[in-house]
């Protein structure tokens, strides 16, 4: 957090230098691997929705309020977009996780969840129908309603098992090179961030297990420049 902070300190420095002068008004997409203030910009924003997630126990939500705030899409509504005729065997640490014998039914789900759209996670999702309903089971078999939604009845908690960095927007020991904070890093890739979660009900018991890998589709809202 310490170095996040030094990154936007100086970011917002540099910050007043790049854009000060303009003026007109605009709206453009921005490259966020084009300099060093847009790389302290990107990482701020991915760290502050990767916060977000795993402080919420419903990541359609989040990316809902997400979309909402960044003007991504009117109405900033979050649809999944089933992907058809995919399948994935839960594996046996995936059934040990869920607390499910080796016979036991789980299903599998796999989903792009878009506001408006614009993609912005891709989300695998391994589930245990026989722990839902047979209301939440027939939405999920027979609709595009993003899981989280369709288990909201059931007042989950998500545990996170991991939270994975795709890309690093600032070079290796740019905070002790402060003549060349422009080191060449690698361009903005297509996704940004993975997570692998397990969802459980209020007495602890686990249904699904999902992991989610947010696009980069995340920070393609408009800049505005007054």
């Amino acid at each position: 957090m310490k170095r996040l902070a030094t990154a936007i300190a100086r970011g917002i420095i540099l910050l007043g230098s790049t854009f000060g002068l303009a003026d007109g008004s605009s709206a453009q997409a921005r490259n966020w691997s084009a300099n060093f203030v847009s790389r302290v910009e990107a990482l701020a924003l991915i760290e502050t929705l990767n916060s977000e997630l795993l402080s919420n126990n419903s990541a359609t939500l989040t990316l809902e309020h997400w979309c909402d705030i960044h003007h991504l899409a009117s109405p900033p509504r979050i649809v999944a977009v089933r992907v058809p005729d995919v399948g994935k065997p839960a594996s046996p640490e995936q059934r040990q996780e869920l607390h499910v014998t080796p016979t036991e039914p789980v299903r599998y789900r796999r989903v792009r969840l878009a506001c408006g759209s614009v993609v912005l996670s891709e989300a695998d999702n391994w589930y245990v129908p026989s722990r839902l309903t047979p209301e939440m089971n027939k939405v999920l078999e027979s609709t595009d309603t993003p899981f989280g939604k369709a288990v909201q009845p059931l007042h989950f908690q998500r545990r996170t098992l991991s939270a994975k960095a795709l890309w690093r927007p600032l070079p290796d020991g740019w905070e002790m090179n402060a003549a060349s904070p422009d080191a060449a890093v690698d361009p903005m890739p297509a996704n940004l961030l993975e997570h692998r979660a397990i969802l459980t009900l209020p007495d602890g018991t686990p249904f699904s297990e999902v992991v989610e890998t947010y696009t980069a589709n995340i920070l393609g809202f408009p800049v505005l420049h007054p």
